[in-house]
């Protein structure tokens, strides 16, 4: 059977194209670009890739078109394929359909941590040997895929809220029916399709009414936004984590170093061991334990998944070390809300201590770059000593950035960022790359220019 993956080149749909390729499914795609690290990924699994959608590419007629989130009416492969009446679906219908209903599904939901919390919880089950299926948006340096069909009896999959297809308006989750739930967290983002919160919030509420009672929902105690959603009705029995004890409370934390990079983890007040890795921060505790719980609810005992844990080595663009140069060192992040902001400088700050915290953002995202976080976003950056943000004048928000207490730089281009950053860079700084985009390959022409 020949499938075409339309908008084949996200994480979520190359995914999905080698997990079909592992099905033995002929897969062809298309996309608008084509370019690393989802191409040379597919191409190393012999899938063709077209760029553009010329309807060519559609010859002779596919079995079934797999219809990716960024395509819209208007695109000429979608104008052809309903004209032709080719049969189609979405990426979540069709894993939904083909893949998923074999498996316990183990479902990793929130607005933050979505990835961190599916690789860990991928690797614990991996190094448990269940071999487990996965679907992450993003890569673990454990593994050498963000997805994988699997043999066993388990699927971990990334549980993204945004909108499923162009006809299709539910959140992707929805379509998961997973048996372990993770509700990591929960506030507003995706200004594009979402008009506030209370409407992220009903999504929610929809995919609790989707996990059977004899599952299990894990979710953090003190998240009011998730405590809203659980009031409009469950049917599922929770275990709340939380990093203090308490009687409500299964698994909790305790710090042992300020940086998070050493904590405890407890199960029903009982201590279950230690992790000691290379992540900071106390989020990244808090993603732990939920990792943990989901294990422990598919039969792997705390101790053993504590023991993954101190093996796992970090993801790929989560304050990952891009490279060290003359005793600056510089990272690359996700980041691209204030939460997450927030949470990875306050965690670096507790680790490198009084040493300077230079920071580079991109508001690249449309929730970003509107009012939604005027209040907010100037807080989460308050670690850092200095800042320099990439944000051309005809589309600034003063609202935004009278609210940004840090020394400040705008900036219209990234050769701007460069040589600004490389007059004032010292021995010993740590530089803070974040953005959920390219970047326009900043990483590289910084690393270059601090090494000329």
């Amino acid at each position: 059977m020949r499938l075409h993956i339309l908008g084949i080149c996200g994480t979520f749909m190359a995914g999905i194209a080698l997990i079909a390729k592992q099905k033995n499914f002929d897969i062809t795609g298309s996309d608008a670009h084509i370019y690393p690290p989802m191409s040379t990924l597919l191409a190393s699994h012999n899938i063709p890739i077209f760029e553009g959608y010329d309807v060519k590419n559609l010859y002779p007629h596919p079995d079934l078109i797999i219809m990716g989130n960024s395509m819209t009416r208007g695109n000429p492969c979608v104008e052809y394929v309903l004209n032709q009446n080719i049969p189609y679906m979405s990426g979540p219908q069709w894993l939904a359909a083909h893949v998923l209903r074999n498996y316990h599904v183990l479902a990793v939901s929130g607005t933050h941590g979505k990835t961190t919390v599916s690789s860990l919880l991928s690797w614990i089950l991996a190094a448990a040997g269940l071999n487990p299926g996965f679907l992450i948006g993003g890569l673990a340096k454990n593994f050498d895929h963000s997805a994988c069909l699997g043999k066993g009896d388990f699927f971990v999959i990334e549980a993204d809220e945004y909108d499923t297809a162009f006809f299709d308006k539910r959140s992707k989750f929805i379509h998961y029916h997973p048996k372990t739930l993770i509700l990591n967290n929960l506030e507003f983002d995706h200004a594009d399709i979402f008009p506030n919160l209370d409407a992220i919030k009903m999504q929610f509420s929809y995919l609790l009414r989707t996990v059977p009672s004899q599952g299990l929902i894990i979710c953090p105690q003190r998240d009011r936004n998730i405590q809203q959603v659980l009031s409009q009705g469950y049917w599922t029995p929770i275990e709340y984590t939380g990093n203090e004890k308490n009687k409500e409370v299964i698994w909790h934390t305790a710090l042992l170093k300020a940086d998070a990079s050493q904590f405890e983890i407890y199960y029903k007040n009982s201590k279950q061991g230690e992790v000691h890795w290379s992540l900071i921060g106390e989020h990244n505790a808090a993603n732990a334990i939920s990792a943990v719980a989901a294990a422990h609810h598919v039969g792997i005992h705390p101790q053993k998944a504590i023991a993954a844990l101190n093996q796992f080595q970090g993801i790929k663009r989560r304050l990952e070390i891009y490279k060290k140069i003359n005793g600056i060192t510089l990272y690359d992040d996700f980041a691209h809300h204030p939460t997450a902001i927030a949470a990875t400088l306050s965690g670096l700050r507790k680790k490198i201590g009084k040493k300077r915290l230079l920071v580079i953002l991109e508001c690249g995202t449309h929730t970003m770059r509107s009012n939604r976080h005027q209040k907010t976003l100037g807080p989460s950056l308050q670690e850092a000593d200095k800042l320099w943000l990439l944000w051309p004048k005809q589309n600034r928000n003063n609202n935004i950035l009278q609210n940004i207490s840090v020394p400040l730089s705008l900036c219209d281009s990234v050769d701007e960022i460069v040589q600004e950053v490389i007059k004032v860079t010292q021995t010993s700084d740590h530089i803070v790359i974040m953005s959920n985009r390219g970047f326009d390959n900043i990483h590289k022409k910084l690393a270059q220019a601090l090494a000329a």
